[in-house]
Parts: structure tokens; C-alpha cells; sequence
């Protein structure tokens, strides 16, 4: 059973994704019930390797209202949890061609947080507006068919 928690909402319009992979995420326990009520912010995320290891940054979960001195800081950086063998497949794709990793939506899969993270390439401007052209029009006819 899938429950969404966040999306990204500037991911697919800032990046073209070109693949996506499900991780795990270490969190504590205050971090996990301010998730449950729905504190938690993507919009300026990314991931990043470092040291074989694949991390999450600039991911804001809210301090737990009855967390005391449990709670951590909200925009620390929190470990994905991987297989080496897409450790690798991700360290080649992101120094060789110049991709990078965008967190797309955070979700409870079972009673497990699970992050969905994208393998993206970055939009140009051109490219930004140019799916904004194809979405007016998709929009402008879908209105129309129905009058």
C-alpha cells in the first residue's frame, strides 16, 4: 500500500526526468511522526554521492511539536539507502554525462518512508516554455471539445 506524503513540485519543471529509483531513508523517530503529519518540504532538494554513499539536501521535515530535545534540525542531511550495485549505475550516470539527482516525491510504502528519486537532466529556458506552450494548448483544446 502507497500513501504520498510530498512531491517536488519544481522538479519536473526544472528537469527532464530520464529515469527514476526507489530508496529508503534513515530518519528518527521525531522526524518520522512530523512526516505522518504531513510536515515536510521537497521544493529545493537534491541528492548527491559522496564517499560511496548517497545523500539528500536542503529536504525540510519540521521539528515534532512534542519532540523536546529529540527533535534534529530540520535541513540536515539524511542518508539513502542503496545497493551498491545502483550506487555505481548512479555515480557513472551522474560525474560521465552530467545528470543529476532530484528528489521527486517522498511515500510510505508499507510502514516504510520511501523516496523517489530522479534521474534528471536540466531544462533550458527555451525548453521551459516550450512545455508551457504545449500545456496551454492541451488545455485550450481539452476546453473546447467539451462546448
Amino acid at each position: 500500500m502507497i500513501k504520498n506524503i510530498a512531491k517536488n513540485p519544481t522538479a519536473k519543471h526544472n528537469y527532464t526526468i530520464i529515469d527514476t529509483i526507489e530508496a529508503g531513508i534513515v530518519l528518527t523517530g521525531t522526524e518520522i511522526k512530523s512526516i505522518r503529519n504531513g510536515k515536510v518540504n521537497l521544493k529545493d532538494s537534491y541528492a548527491s554521492i559522496k564517499d560511496g554513499e548517497v545523500y539528500v539536501h536542503s529536504m525540510h521535515i519540521s521539528p515534532y511539536e512534542q519532540g523536546n530535545i529529540f527533535n534534529k534540525d530540520p535541513l540536515r542531511d539524511r542518508k539513502l539507502l542503496l545497493n551498491k550495485k545502483e550506487i555505481y549505475k548512479l555515480t557513472g550516470l551522474v560525474t560521465q554525462k552530467g545528470y543529476s539527482l532530484v528528489p521527486i516525491s517522498l511515500y510510505f510504502k508499507n510502514s516504510l518512508v520511501k523516496v523517489e528519486l530522479g534521474i534528471a537532466k536540466g531544462k533550458k529556458l527555451y525548453d521551459k516554455r516550450e512545455d508551457l506552450k504545449k500545456r496551454d494548448s492541451a488545455m485550450y483544446i481539452k476546453k473546447h471539445m467539451n462546448d
